[in-house]
């Protein structure tokens, strides 16, 4: 009935999954010791306490004190304690006393306690964590050249 396969080349791929974490599955914890050079996307949570030099992209995300973020942060639920360069992109965007935060910040809501450093533009958004894919260019034909 059952078998041990001598097929070394056969493998599992679980990554191709569409389907939302669990409701009980826990954050990834990102510690104060690790900086990663690269962009990061996740359908969870992500608590971050070390360095990310790119994008963020999750369903929410903490920066710890410690934690910084050099690069586009996208999540529903945005919670910052350190600091982040770079836009922030979310539907609910806390900003607590120790934040420091160079760049644009896109929000649904958007809550900032005093002491909360800001360098950019807020801009109160519907649906701020959508990317507009619409490009409008409006431009005149170019009229032919004349030669001498």
């Amino acid at each position: 009935m059952f078998s041990k396969s001598n097929d070394k080349n056969t493998a599992v791929n679980t990554m191709n999954k569409t389907t939302r974490p669990a409701a009980n599955s826990v954050p990834s914890l990102i510690g104060a010791d690790v900086t990663i050079k690269g962009d990061l996307t996740t359908l969870g949570e992500i608590q971050l306490d070390g360095t990310i030099e790119g994008d963020v992209r999750s369903a929410s995300l903490t920066i710890g004190e410690q934690g910084s973020v050099q690069g586009i942060v996208t999540a529903e639920d945005v919670i910052i304690k350190g600091s982040v360069n770079g836009q922030i992109k979310g539907r609910n965007i806390r900003l607590e006393k120790t934040a420091k935060v160079k760049g644009d910040l896109f929000h649904e809501t958007l809550s900032v306690e005093a002491g909360a450093f800001i360098e950019g533009s807020l801009t109160h958004k519907t649906n701020a964590t959508q990317e507009k894919t619409t490009v409008t260019n409006i431009s005149a034909p170019k009229a032919p050249e004349k030669k001498a």
